[in-house]
């Protein structure tokens, strides 16, 4: 299966489902059902079956997945069997939450750097690592060969520090910036609109006050 056939939507799934089997694994759960699958995911034991479809069989009807085998194969497929090595570029209070959080670590995803064009924070610890000079940046990517770059920049700096890191080598980017990127075909860009996502949220609370007539 091409992966232009695969809906994104699924591909998000498939990550939900390998966290929650992955819970299921540290607490010695063995097998698991479709539905208890789409329960730990609020979705439907239909929709998680034709999920696992797109990629072969995994269960055995009746009796269910062996939950070690099933994540492992999730695993495979999310492309988390090997470690991905990331670099932030933008030590503000998102960049600095991001380098700090501990959940990119447990899936694989190592932060090596952490960056800024702001001489003032050069320096300063966060965590295991040290803020580094934006002049450092090419050079970082090329010799510790990093494959995922996170732009936490403002959106007038954003466009820089994408060519920068594509010109570098890297092929991934989670960019965070409120802004559109160019970028080449070859590169995978994800963009993360955190106001986008809060004006949908205050969309839908505004269609409930409407029902309710407020």
């Amino acid at each position: 299966m091409k992966a232009d056939k695969i809906p994104e939507a699924t591909i998000i799934r498939l990550s939900v489902y390998s966290r929650n089997l992955q819970h299921m694994e540290d607490i010695g759960v063995t097998k698991v059902s479709s539905q208890e699958i789409a329960d730990a995911a609020d979705g439907s034991s239909a929709q998680v079956r034709k999920d696992l479809a797109y990629f072969g069989e995994f269960g055995t009807r009746g009796v269910g997945y062996e939950v070690k085998h099933l994540n492992r194969n999730l695993k495979k497929i999310l492309g988390l069997t090997k470690p991905r090595s990331v670099v932030i570029v933008g030590a503000g209070r998102l960049g600095k939450a991001l380098t700090l959080y501990n959940g990119f670590g447990n899936r694989g995803f190592r932060i090596l750097g952490i960056f800024d064009k702001d001489m003032s924070k050069v320096g300063e610890q966060i965590g295991d690592l040290t803020i580094s000079p934006m002049y450092k940046l090419d050079e970082f990517i090329k010799k510790n060969e990093i494959q995922m770059g996170v732009i936490t920049v403002p959106a007038a700096a954003a466009q820089e520090t994408v060519d920068i890191m594509t010109r570098a080598g890297i092929k991934a980017i989670l960019n965070f910036a409120p802004k559109n990127l160019n970028v080449s075909n070859d590169i995978k860009l994800r963009n993360v609109d955190l106001a986008v996502n809060m004006e949908v949220l205050s969309f839908y609370m505004g269609l409930d006050e409407r029902e309710d007539g407020k």
